[in-house]
């Protein structure tokens, strides 16, 4: 519990005390009035204090407003201990509104544990302790067992073994040895790492997460603004609904008024939304802490509701249904040896990161002379054109061949054939392969199992190969050889289908960036996927693993199942309750169950969006 708790429990805790005090009989009435009038205080001071403010700000209709002046009304009339008794229990409902918010904040603030705080720099034969933000990409650091990796890169040297709980919300830890990518939040367990920095901590997983979390929750779902537009509302009617109810009544029937205004102040406590302008953003906080804890990181309640409605999933296929390790399976040359191919076809493409070009880079094995390759243009979707040695070589798929003017030739082999040219002249191609990812099955069969109507694969692979994906996958449908601006054009061809029902796109390259934008929920790769895609995407799965997509549907299902409960409930017992207190049926105690009742039961039915079990 909080500071801030503890100190409102201790204040309930004096209260309630003298509340029960005044109950003793024996005291006089003079005595049970001042300890009526303390406990009110003690119990009430900030309420009335927010009410003024409140007002002085023009914001004349709120919880505090109604509290302050429904409980002064009762203290007029003489109903001391109600009035002390609606103060004490509303604040009982914000302690538990307050705790409930702190364990759903708790799962998303949980990660900020993964921040580092330093790291160990290997500068000339000596180790140097500096902020993470220091270190350049490039640099040498070690982690020692017990530390946080601070930045990502690759294992240069030792073997150990990595909790990555905290990222992905995997209990297993995961084996790691040289050559292996590392990410900066992981905790290294067991052995002495020495690992090459990937980029700069601006740049690193942990600092995206971070970014991400403290963005979390900014932004409202439509129920909530509902709900928000509904209490400002709803409050000043009812205001004006309680005046009436102590005025008109009593002018009418000639008398009658302590009467008419008890029940007007009975009336205004039953009409406190205070259950619906809590549990509702607490049941989506809940939800996203929920999803967080598991991996799976909601920038918003907006996303979760709408991941709810999601009946279309459009994945891209490297990287997302595959596993983006790419290698050479075949090599054909034509009029040069295989190595003299596959040299050519990696110097050509020596300053490109995607991951065909790596593996034509391992294929090669040998270190790239960059001063051998000059001029060097990329055809995005094509491949690439570089000045090797003097020489100029394309290096791409057939577009590409055409675009030089090169008559490529077919092969009946599966897998991504990169065709090279030099100087006008037809070299051979080489087959790049990919393998499908152990849990896309079961992703689309999750997501069928949830609901979901229609799977669509796009990639900018060949057909044949798309194909092969699909069929594996049973995937509904496929678009393959598409550029990035295809994509674009897919998705909005698939929108305009469906206009009214939102579409998740699933995806995890740079060139995924604008349709992980124009989705109306983006998902990305968090762990391997790259800054642009994580940037645009809505929804982040933190260890790649497409079959948290379901899970994600399936927390955010609940959460708007909660919110339904908890709306309905709430208005309906209101409604029940304020003709009851109109009538004189209900009386002050009633009422306040009617109010932190209701707020308390609503409360713990959102919590319940924490426990959704997503794999």
């Amino acid at each position: 519990m909080e500071k801030e708790q503890k100190i409102v429990l201790s204040r309930i805790i004096a209260s309630g005390v003298l509340l029960a005090a005044s109950y003793v009989s024996s005291f006089p009435v003079w005595l049970h009035v001042v300890l009526c009038a303390t406990a009110y205080f003690i119990i009430g001071a900030d309420v009335i204090c927010k009410a003024i403010r409140n007002l002085s700000h023009g914001d004349w209709f709120d919880e505090n407003f109604l509290m302050t002046l429904a409980t002064i009304g009762a203290f007029v009339i003489g109903e001391y201990p109600e009035a002390v008794a609606v103060m004490l229990f509303y604040q009982i409902g914000e302690l538990f509104s307050d705790i409930a918010v702190s364990r759903s904040r708790s799962s998303i603030t949980a990660l900020m544990d993964i921040r580092p705080d330093y790291a160990n720099l290997e500068e000339n034969d000596r180790t140097l302790r500096i902020s993470p933000e220091e270190v350049p990409t490039g640099s040498v650091i070690v982690v020692k067992p017990g530390e946080k990796i601070p930045l990502d890169g690759k294992i240069l040297s030792g073997v150990s073994t990595l909790d990555t709980a905290a990222l992905t919300g995997e209990s297993l830890p995961r084996e790691v040895t040289e050559g292996d990518a590392v990410v900066s939040g992981s905790l290294n367990m067991t052995g002495l790492l020495r690992i090459r920095t990937t980029g700069t901590y601006g740049e690193s997983t942990v600092a995206k997460i971070l970014n991400l979390v403290e963005n979390a929750g900014t932004s409202k779902a439509t129920t909530e603004k509902i709900i928000t537009r509904f209490a400002r509302v709803y409050t000043p009617v009812v205001v004006v609904a309680a005046i009436l109810l102590a005025v008109v009544p009593p002018v009418f029937t000639g008398g009658g008024w302590l009467m008419w205004l008890n029940r007007a102040l009975i009336f205004l406590v039953i009409s406190c939304p205070c259950a619906l302008v809590v549990s509702i953003p607490l049941t989506f906080f809940a939800g996203i802490g929920g999803a967080s804890r598991r991996g799976i990181l909601v920038k918003g309640s907006n996303y979760l509701e709408l991941l709810a409605r999601i009946r279309t999933v459009v994945f891209d296929k490297t990287g997302t249904l595959t596993r983006g390790d790419f290698s050479v399976t075949a090599v054909h040359p034509e009029i040069v040896s295989e190595r003299k191919l596959v040299e050519l076809a990696a110097l050509a493409e020596s300053y490109s990161d995607h991951p065909v070009a790596a593996s034509l880079r391992s294929a090669y094995a040998h270190p790239i002379d960059k001063e051998r390759i000059v001029n060097v243009e990329n055809f995005a979707g094509e491949g690439i054109f570089a000045c090797v040695d003097g020489h100029g070589v394309y290096a791409g798929n057939e577009k590409l061949m055409r675009r030089a003017g090169i008559e490529a030739k077919s092969c009946e082999k599966l897998g991504t054939i990169v065709h090279v040219a030099v100087d006008g002249k037809y070299m051979g191609h080489i087959i790049v392969s990919d393998s499908i990812k152990s849990q896309a099955v079961e992703t689309i069969r999750q997501l069928k199992s949830e609901g979901v109507m229609k799977t669509v694969m796009l990639t900018g692979d060949r057909a044949d190969v798309a194909e092969e994906v699909a069929n594996a996958l049973g995937i509904d449908e496929f678009h393959a050889g598409l550029l990035p601006a295809d994509k674009v054009a897919r998705m909005e061809a698939l929108k305009a289908a469906a206009p009214t029902i939102p579409l998740a796109f699933v995806g995890d390259g740079i060139n995924d960036a604008p349709v992980l934008k124009l989705a109306d929920v983006g998902i990305a790769m968090g762990a391997l996927g790259s800054d642009a895609a994580i940037e645009a995407a809505d929804v982040v799965l933190m260890d790649d693993d497409p079959t948290k997509i379901a899970g994600g549907m399936r927390t955010a299902r609940k959460t708007l199942c909660l919110v339904m409960q908890n709306i309905i409930f709430a208005i309906g017992v209101k409604f029940i309750m304020l003709l009851l207190g109109a009538l004189g049926v209900a009386n002050m105690w009633e009422a306040v169950f009617a109010d932190v009742g209701v707020t308390v039961l609503a409360i713990a039915n959102a919590m319940r969006a924490m426990q959704v079990k997503v794999k």
